[in-house]
């Protein structure tokens, strides 16, 4: 006889609660981590050149608000051309990908 398979881990018990299944929710917890990503990357990269975000303004010729605000998680804003102003700066670029989704197996 086979028992449900039980478990303590607090996110793995609110995605089955809350998410699974719920095409909705997964997309916006999506654009979340998307979000998070891309913020990570602006601030990481700036750090990483020793800049400060009013330096790193200067240079991108934007204001030092914008930056913080595009290192903010919670901003929805991003435009491609001031990231690649930004990937520009700190000698990078920006690729974009189009990836297909997982679909169930039948």
């Amino acid at each position: 006889m086979s028992r449900n398979k039980t478990t303590a881990d607090a996110v793995e018990i609110l995605h089955k609660t809350f998410i699974k299944g719920d095409a909705n929710r997964l997309a916006s917890i999506q654009e979340e981590r998307d979000k998070l990503d891309i913020a990570g990357q602006v601030f990481e990269l700036r750090r990483h050149a020793g800049l400060s975000q009013a330096q790193l303004a200067r240079l991108v010729g934007t204001t030092q608000s914008v930056i913080s605000r595009l290192e903010d998680a919670d901003y929805t804003g991003h435009s491609l051309s001031m990231l690649r102003r930004i990937a520009g700066v700190l000698h990078c670029r920006v690729e974009v990908r189009l990836v297909p989704e997982k679909t169930r197996a039948s």
